[in-house]
């Protein structure tokens, strides 16, 4: 990344892209020029989620990448989640607003790094619908028998 541009890192599991990703994208892009997306290894989605993501990390970094709305797509470490912020300094890095794990240490990190890092709690983009746990169970429900449901009268 040059030197002169702002640097903004975003970090996510981006497991069913959606108007609500491209929507951080977009808030990330207005707080500086480049983005750097971090996407969250399998064995660490499982760890904080209870659950595997349903694309692979590999699937995950090509789709996203596919979509242009970063300008780099790296898979995060599994043994140390910082290492992609001690690797690229970023100016700002972008949390989602529902994005709670690893953060608590962010403050006390980018002091001991020595670095002039931002943090910047995105605005949710309609999250009642554009969630990846909504979509992913809409997509299962599609996909499951539904129970009929029968209206029973009941007299007067």
């Amino acid at each position: 990344m040059e030197k002169d541009k702002k640097l903004v890192m975003v970090f996510g599991t981006f497991d069913y892209l959606h108007a609500g990703h491209e929507n951080l994208f977009s808030q990330a892009r207005e707080l500086g020029d480049e983005i750097i997306a971090i996407i969250a290894r399998d064995k660490t989605v499982k760890t904080i989620k209870g659950f595997s993501p349903d694309h692979s990390e590999k699937e995950r970094m090509k789709a996203l990448e596919e979509t242009s709305w970063a300008n780099k797509v790296i898979l995060g470490d599994i043994k140390d989640k910082t290492t992609g912020i001690r690797n690229y300094k970023p100016d700002i890095i972008a949390l989602g607003y529902d994005q709670f794990a690893f953060t608590y240490l962010l403050d006390k990190m980018i002091i001991e790094l020595k670095l002039e890092t931002k943090i910047v709690r995105l605005k949710p983009y309609r999250p009642d619908m554009y969630k990846s746990s909504i979509i992913k169970y809409n997509l299962n429900s599609v996909n499951q028998p539904h129970e009929t449901n029968t209206l029973i009268s009941q007299p007067d």
